[in-house]
Formats: structure tokens, sequence, C-alpha cells
């Protein structure tokens, strides 16, 4: 897996052996199989990680008391080859609805051959997080965000 950190951009990008529409469906409509249950923001346990398969469709956990706690949006829907989330989510991991608060998660998928997929993923616009930007990117690039993350879905999607 590789890292890269420009401004207010984290990228990551790594090659699972699994098919693209195999590769896409774990990070999107098996979200809930590799997201950990330590990555919370709700006021209760989480039961589910949802990412509803459709632009403008919710991303959101569902607490074990079936409370929900919104993470963001959906706002590109392209499978197999790409998701566009909204990261509504603030420095001390609590939910901003302000959509000029929100970064993005991109997350790209390509066919390198019948059983390999490279995933490119790219969370930017973290300035819009304001003075606690910095923060919020050093957490996400840091071994509990996104690089930690993806060994996860890696491991779920070659299961």
């Amino acid at each position: 897996m590789t890292q890269q950190m420009t401004d207010m951009t984290v990228k990551h990008e790594l090659t699972v052996a699994t098919p693209i529409e195999r590769a896409f469906a774990t990070f999107t409509e098996r979200f809930d199989t590799w997201w950990p249950r330590s990555h919370s923001i709700g006021a209760a346990d989480m039961d589910v990680a949802i990412v509803e398969p459709r632009e403008g469709g919710r991303w959101f956990e569902r607490g074990v008391d079936a409370t929900e706690c919104d993470w963001g949006r959906v706002l590109a829907w392209e499978p197999p080859h790409r998701v566009v989330l909204s990261w509504h989510i603030d420095c001390h991991w609590r939910y901003d609805p302000d959509p000029a608060h929100a970064s993005e998660v991109e997350v790209r998928f390509t066919a390198e051959g019948p059983d390999r997929t490279r995933v490119e993923l790219e969370h930017r616009n973290l300035e819009r997080h304001g003075a606690e930007a910095a923060e919020l990117r050093e957490a996400v690039s840091s071994p509990g965000g996104w690089p930690g993350l993806l060994a996860m879905f890696a491991e779920a999607a070659t299961a």
C-alpha cells in the first residue's frame, strides 16, 4: 500500500487479489463486514455501518439501541468503478451537518486483469474542516485511519 499526503489531501493506493466487482461491492454494499466497531461516533455501540447503494444515499451507523448517526452522503455511485462519499465528521469524531464543512472520500477501482483490482482512495478538501483540518488530516492518515481501514477492507475483499 502506498500513502501520499499533499496539503489537505490524503491518498492511499493498494492492489487486491479480487475482481473489480467484488472489490467495489466489498467496499460499499458489504461495508459493514470490514468496518471496525471501534470506529463509531454514535452515542450507542455500533450495530451496523451502512453505505446506501445510490447517489444521494446515506453513509451512517446504526447503534445497538436502533439510533442512527450520519457520517455523510453518497455523492457519486458508479459501480464498479467509483464511489464518492461526503465526510461530515470533525476532528473530535462528531457529526457536523453543515455541507460547507464536509470533506470528500473518493474511491476508484481499476481492474488489473480478471482477478486483481487497484483501489485508490483520496480524502480531499480537508481544509473545509477549518482550524482543526490539519489535526483531522493527521488522524485519517495515521495507522488507525485509512491505512488500517484499507488493510481490513483488503482482507475482507480477498476472503
